[in-house]
């Protein structure tokens, strides 16, 4: 049942945090338009305000619980709002969240998320604030912990997304890597992959609605691998059942695991004409001490290695990576061999993060948090500075290009001062590589593919025009 326009209840969500909780915030809303919800942008106007989490960082933390203390007052002039954590910090902390926001009526955690409207009727019947998490990694059989870890995916909603051409599709949940600086085994649970047929319906689905671009996601989804009678379906097989697809142009997949970058992966990257050449692998370090006490699984030369095949067998693929700086004991020579390895290794771009302790973490328990804060910040700034050089470098060899760009919307320039939806603006899309491209355009041209030709580059940015073509005396754009 839908309420009208006059009698919906007004919903607010704040996402924080991966792609994995934009999708997870996505089908929470789409549940709750089922139940005729209407989403608004600010707190004080909704029935019911909702924060989706992230435990990955401390600052993603703090930031929450800000919020949380800024709605304290409301809370107390609306007793009826009803004010809910879900994620990532409602699976870690739970109990602690009523304690230190007591007028929180609702913590869920991530594998429980299919329940949010039957719990957000239960606290308006009066029922008082409810607390739904999975089981603790050590509270059960793998089994036991796994079923208490619910995938929660075939509702979609457009509005939702940055554009409604493009789309998150979760392929797994959980992960089993444990790695001592992360908490996401603890609180998405064990590594389960969907089954392939329920993926393929799903995209399926984005393409009837007008989806052109979809973007695979797991914690690390190249470890996808499903059972199927006698038979394994691997990462590789998926890519080949959704390419088929019509309507689906792009296909991408995030976040990668060094070692389980197999050569049949790569070989369905080369040979699948939609699937982007771009990979996020992860290396975190160019030590392998410091990847020892990470508990990463591989060296620096293994991540190498994979990195040359990589290029022999995709050469024009661009490659990303992470990295964390200053993680506990780590040295100058183990720092310098990080630089070494962003100079190897020609990335894109990487994500370099200051090193955060996490509460429930190996690490957090077996090593002191020893590189003090300017340390960190310093190795930072310098790591970014080469990846930054490096990424210029890379991009001024599109300058002269052609590119096939998918428009995504304004850029956030636009979204500033843009005073108009008519006439020219600055549009922003992104190549089959996942380089981000700016140019001058208009609102019609959002959620094509269009031919643009680079003239300039920054280390993030491609500058370009949109080619056109004479046709007689009349000028048109390819459209």
């Amino acid at each position: 049942m839908t309420a009208s326009a006059s009698q919906s209840k007004k919903l607010y969500i704040e996402t924080v945090g991966c792609q994995m909780n934009l999708l997870d915030s996505e089908l929470v809303v789409a549940s709750l338009r089922r139940q005729g919800y209407e989403l608004v942008d600010v707190p004080k106007r909704a029935d019911v305000i909702l924060f989706n989490t992230c435990s990955v960082r401390q600052h993603a933390e703090d930031k929450i619980y800000s919020a949380l203390g800024r709605l304290k007052h409301l809370k107390r002039r609306f007793p009826n709002k009803i004010i809910g954590v879900l994620g990532c910090m409602a699976q870690k902390d739970q109990g602690l969240i009523f304690q230190r926001a007591p007028y929180v009526d609702l913590v869920v955690g991530p594998g429980q998320l299919h329940r949010v409207p039957e719990l957000i009727r239960q606290i308006e019947q009066g029922s008082g604030p409810k607390l739904e998490v999975s089981l603790d990694r050590t509270a059960g059989s793998r089994q036991q912990v796994a079923e208490s870890f619910v995938s929660y995916d075939p509702l979609r909603d457009p509005q939702m997304r940055p554009t409604p051409y493009q789309a998150f599709v979760r392929i797994m949940i959980g992960c089993d890597k444990f790695c001592t600086y992360c908490i996401v085994p603890k609180v998405r649970g064990p590594e389960q992959s969907r089954p392939p047929e329920h993926i393929l319906a799903e995209v399926r689905q984005l393409a009837q609605e007008g989806c052109r671009e979809v973007t695979l996601l797991g914690q690390t989804v190249n470890s996808y691998k499903y059972r199927q009678g006698e038979r394994s379906v691997r990462l590789s097989d998926l890519l080949e059942m959704i390419h088929p697809v019509q309507g689906i142009d792009r296909i991408k997949f995030v976040t990668n695991f060094p070692l389980d970058m197999t050569q049949d992966l790569l070989e369905a990257v080369r040979d699948l004409p939609k699937v982007s050449h771009y990979l996020h692998v992860p290396a975190q370090s160019g030590s392998n001490r410091v990847l020892k006490r990470m508990k990463r699984g591989y060296t620096v030369e293994q991540y190498r290695e994979m990195l040359q095949r990589i290029y022999e067998t995709v050469p024009q693929a661009a490659v990303t990576s992470d990295f964390i700086v200053g993680f506990c004991g780590e040295t100058e020579e183990d720092f310098q061999q990080s630089v070494e390895l962003v100079r190897w290794g020609r990335f894109k771009n990487s994500y370099i993060f200051k090193y955060s302790p996490r509460p429930g973490t190996k690490a957090y328990e077996l090593y002191p948090d020893d590189v003090p804060e300017e340390v960190k910040r310093r190795r930072n700034n310098e790591l970014l500075e080469v990846q930054n050089q490096i990424s210029l470098e890379l991009n001024e060899q599109f300058i002269g290009q052609e590119v096939e760009v998918l428009v995504e919307g304004p850029s956030k320039m636009a979204q500033k001062h843009a005073d108009s939806t008519t006439g020219p603006i600055q549009l922003c899309g992104r190549t089959m590589c996942d380089r981000i491209v700016v140019f001058e355009g208009n609102l019609r041209q959002v959620g094509q593919i269009l031919p643009v030709r680079i003239y300039d580059a920054t280390p993030h940015t491609l500058l370009g025009m949109v080619v056109t073509h004479h046709v007689g005396p009349e000028l048109y754009v390819l459209r």
